[in-house]
């Protein structure tokens, strides 16, 4: 046999044995940000496996798995309330093995919350990765004492109360009101009876208002003109503010701020489930997830990551949010057919009702 017969017979057992292998590849459909360089090079080099990166936002991975039926990717990272009414018309996922991802990471309201709003068939099809909230920016020195969504209609605030007309102000509202919004998803007459009634408070509420933001810098130039004391706001845009003025912080309504949780789900025709296991769990490990925290300021999933967040990073959480706080966040579920075209509605007559 010549050398190069001999060649040919050692790589076919190489081959045979596995010992030769094409790199592994992880296709990932995210969010911008969601994947930091530091973080992926940390995977890469950990496990062996390359990340194929795509970024996109919700509306396109749904056009995207819907047109390969689930295929062309092994990760997809969807918000939590997108993905139940997806899966039940057009199974593009596959049920999420929980016994393969390290829950003792994961902080567990979290996971109830999305493991139930992400169910189809009693099977959960998602692990919640990161999240953010809508709450209260609140001026303390000029309104120290506004704790809860209730103080968006309190007289005692009249002429310095912001907030936005859109869907979340009704939600909020409803919650302010002591009801609960979500209870009444499987119920769209209920749910009619109680938004006419949050539309009544509103109404009757208006000429408290100072305006109505529109937009990031609408709230933060409310609460820099010290016009405004009360608003409802978005956390990140709360603590930009504090930076710049300590009086004023984002607060958690005690009756539960609004949130959102963007997941970890896999793709039914996914080629690589155990890689995308493997990325969850080393995403949620604490000092990852923390990493990422850091970086993007959004709030993370992963337990225990905050004893490696920054001390500025994590001094916005402690100050916010109670670990009560966060069990009693109001996760936002899928709104069902029908709901958003009543909400709609009412938000019209708010807007062109006349104030006294």
């Amino acid at each position: 046999m010549n050398h190069k017969s001999l060649l040919h017979t050692a790589l076919a057992l190489l081959i045979g044995s596995g010992a030769l292998t094409a790199q592994e590849t992880l296709r990932i459909i995210t969010w911008k940000g969601y994947t930091p360089k530091a973080l992926v090079d940390k995977f890469e080099k950990e496990t062996g496996i390359k990340l194929k990166i795509t970024y996109s936002n919700n509306e396109e991975m749904i056009a995207k798995l819907r047109a390969t039926r689930g295929g062309g990717f092994d990760l997809a990272q969807p918000s939590q309330d997108r993905i139940s009414f997806v899966q039940k018309k057009f199974p593009v996922y596959q049920p999420i093995d929980y016994s393969k991802i390290k829950t003792e990471q994961i902080i567990p309201s979290m996971l109830e919350a999305v493991k139930k709003n992400s169910a189809v068939d009693g099977k959960g099809y998602a692990v919640p990765f990161c999240y953010g909230t809508t709450g209260m920016i609140v001026n303390k020195k000029l309104a120290p004492d506004a704790k809860d969504w209730s103080d968006l209609w309190n007289p005692k605030y009249a002429g310095h109360i912001s907030y936005r007309l859109k869907r979340p102000l009704l939600i909020a509202t409803a919650f302010g009101m002591g009801e609960n919004p979500f209870a009444l998803y499987n119920d769209i007459e209920a749910y009619k009876k109680l938004m006419a009634r949050v539309e009544k408070k509103l109404i009757e509420s208006k000429k408290l208002v100072k305006n109505y933001w529109t937009s990031a810098d609408t709230q933060k130039a409310n609460m820099r003109s010290g016009d405004v004391w009360v608003e409802s706001g978005w956390d990140g845009i709360g603590w930009q503010l504090h930076k710049e003025n300590p009086d004023i912080d984002y607060i958690a309504p005690k009756s539960g701020a609004l949130g959102w949780i963007d997941t970890y789900a896999i793709p039914a025709k996914s080629k690589n489930v155990e890689g995308a296991y493997k990325f969850i769990n080393f995403m949620l490990r604490p000092e990852n997830a923390a990493y990422f925290t850091n970086k993007e300021g959004y709030g993370t999933a992963s337990k225990g990551a905050e004893k490696f967040l920054k001390p500025e990073v994590k001094a916005n959480f402690t100050r916010s949010f109670t670990k009560e706080d966060i069990d009693n966040i109001k996760w936002h579920p899928p709104v069902p057919e029908g709901f958003e075209a009543i909400e709609a509605k009412v938000l019209e007559r708010i807007k062109a009702a006349k104030v006294d």
